[in-house]
């Protein structure tokens, strides 16, 4: 697999035949085979997690798909007035928190399984040749200064009911929000999905461009067990091979 960090929450993940993009909005995406299976994955409608430029491009590649959260949602009208052709409709799957479907048909298919999001949409968990990848969209432990008690306690208790759904699975590779604006709190999601989930390697993302925030973290949490599994990030266009 080759990940490839284009902005903010967005990730690429080749596989020989096929890649898969996470939350794209912004950013200069690789340019892959005509022949290579394309799937767009957009966890929500957040502006910084979705465009429609993704579906403007739809016929760049021969075979492209768009698995989308069901709070995205348009009109004929809406796509037309914004340069979408509606022939893009019959490419993307709609789903929902807590379900899941099979894309392909023959021997190879992709699992694609969701989660509630704290915020909007979903986050993903998809399965494909043996490999598992999980990627939070705007699912994360949102704790902020100045919340009452009884906010800290529904979403405390929302973000570790989705996150121990994952306990039982094997995650290869996760990307997980770290997120700056969260000040002193910024490490409480990360650090729960790694101590919660068996996760053999995972990215920090929802930075802000403020990168140095993985290096914080890895520093303040140094002793702890799982610290040699979180990838350090220094900007855009950088790539993995994992």
């Amino acid at each position: 697999m080759k990940v490839t960090f284009i902005y903010h929450s967005c990730f690429t993940i080749e596989f020989e035949d096929i890649v898969l993009v996470f939350d794209y909005y912004k950013g200069k995406l690789p340019k892959w085979e005509c022949s290579k299976k394309v799937i767009f994955f957009a966890s929500h409608k957040h502006r910084d997690h979705f465009s429609l430029e993704i579906l403007r491009n739809h016929k760049e590649y021969e075979q492209v798909e768009f698995v989308l959260s069901n709070d995205i949602k348009f009109t004929d009208k809406f796509l037309e007035r914004h340069g979408v052709d509606l022939q893009v409709k019959n490419k993307i799957t709609h789903i929902g928190k807590d379900s899941s479907v099979v894309l392909g048909n023959g021997k190879k298919t992709i699992k694609v399984e969701t989660l509630r999001s704290t915020d909007e949409g979903v986050a993903f968990i998809i399965t494909y040749e043996g490999k598992t990848i999980y990627h939070a969209g705007d699912l994360n432990w949102w704790a902020w200064k100045g919340e009452t008690e009884e906010e800290y306690k529904v979403m405390a208790e929302g973000y570790q009911r989705e996150i121990n759904k994952l306990s039982d699975k094997k995650i290869d590779v996760a990307f997980v929000v770290l997120d700056p604006r969260q000040e002193e709190r910024y490490w409480w999601g990360m650090d729960y999905f790694l101590n919660t989930v068996d996760a053999d390697i995972v990215f920090p993302m929802h930075c802000w461009e403020k990168y140095k925030i993985i290096d914080q973290f890895k520093l303040e949490k140094s002793s702890e067990s799982y610290i040699n599994k979180v990838m350090e990030i220094r900007g855009e266009r950088e790539s993995f091979n994992i």
